[in-house]
Formats: structure tokens, C-alpha cells, sequence
């Protein structure tokens, strides 16, 4: 699991991130654009010719790339450019918190990405109280992001938003998705799902 979850975040995430700066630095912000657009959809094309299951988080990221790239290079604006995250985080973060509300909540969604399980391991009230911490702690994760962000990006220099965001949002994203193993493997060993080690 915890390979999983670092393959799919250092793919889907950070690669593109440490390529975006690279190219940012050599030859200016919509080179930048296009290496990291290019890792993307590289990424799943080696996917799908070696055979392998493409990740959720990788289409994702590869799709609202796209989105960004579009909008940014028809507008002529770098800035909306690294506007257009910070609002996708915010509703990501609202969604995360108005799924608590519903009877699956996000992370009940995405589970399967990271852990196989059956119908019947995610309807136990364990399992589903699990789902409901992590789709807070997400919630609040995404929300707090944006804020920073935003923040930062009508507060800094286009370099240092660059270098700083590239930094704070891949450690931010290995951090959560640790607390998240180490959250789920407690619950996984009180269920009976992952062995206790002597």
C-alpha cells in the first residue's frame, strides 16, 4: 500500500512538479507548462503500453493539466494559471466536506485506488468511521492548501511561488498520505486486515 500510494504521488505529482521548476528556470513559465502537460500524458501513455493500471490520481492530474493549459495559454495569463489550482483545491476541499454529509463519502470512493476491499470490509462501522476522519482531515487539507496558496501567490514573486508551492505542496502531499497510512494500518490491524508484526 505504501508503495502504491508513493508511486502514485511521486508520478502524478511530484515529477511534474520538479519538472515544471527545471523548465521554469532554463526557458521561462510556458515551457514550464508544456514539459509538465508532456510528463503527464507521457506518463500515461508508458502506462498503457507497458500494460499497467493507470492511477486515478494520474488521469486526474493529466485532465485538470489540460484544463489549466488551455485556459492559461488562450488567456495569455501565467496567472491564471496557478490561480485555476488554487480554486480546483478549494472545491475539492468542499467536496471532501459535503461528501461527510452524503451516505459514501469521498474517501469510501477512492479507497480502492490505494486498497483493494471488498463490499463487505468497507461496510464495517470501523472501516466507515475510517473513511469519515480521513474525508475530514482531506477536507481540511485541501481548504487550508488554497488558502496558502492564494496567499502566496499575491504575496511572492512569480520565482519564489514557483520554488516555495513546489516545495510546501510535495511535502504537504507525502505528509498527508503518511498520516493516512499510518491512520488506515491502525484501523487495518484493529479489523484483522493487516498483520501485527511481533
Amino acid at each position: 500500500m505504501i508503495r502504491r500510494v508513493a508511486v502514485s504521488i511521486t508520478v502524478g505529482c511530484a515529477i511534474p512538479g520538479a519538472l515544471f521548476y527545471a523548465a521554469f528556470a532554463l526557458a521561462g513559465v510556458w515551457v514550464a507548462i508544456g514539459f509538465a502537460l508532456a510528463w503527464s500524458y507521457g506518463a500515461i501513455a508508458w502506462r498503457a503500453l507497458t500494460g499497467r493500471c493507470t492511477s486515478g490520481l494520474l488521469v486526474l492530474t493529466a485532465a485538470v493539466l489540460t484544463g489549466r493549459s488551455l485556459i492559461s495559454f488562450v488567456a495569455g495569463s501565467p496567472f491564471l494559471y496557478f490561480l485555476q489550482p488554487i480554486l480546483t483545491d478549494a472545491a475539492i476541499g468542499v467536496a471532501f466536506f459535503v461528501s461527510l454529509f452524503c451516505a459514501r463519502t469521498l474517501v469510501a470512493r477512492l479507497a480502492g485506488d490505494f486498497y483493494p476491499m471488498t463490499e463487505e470490509i468497507a461496510a464495517r462501522p470501523g472501516i466507515q468511521r475510517l473513511f469519515r476522519v480521513l474525508t475530514a482531515m482531506w477536507a481540511l487539507l485541501y481548504l487550508g492548501k488554497a488558502t496558502f496558496t492564494l496567499w502566496l501567490l499575491l504575496s511572492a514573486s512569480l520565482a519564489d511561488f514557483v520554488l516555495i508551492k513546489g516545495l510546501t505542496v510535495t511535502v504537504v502531499n507525502f505528509s498527508a498520505a503518511g498520516l493516512t497510512i499510518l491512520v488506515a494500518a491502525t484501523v487495518g490491524r484493529r479489523e484483522g486486515l493487516v498483520a501485527v508484526r511481533a
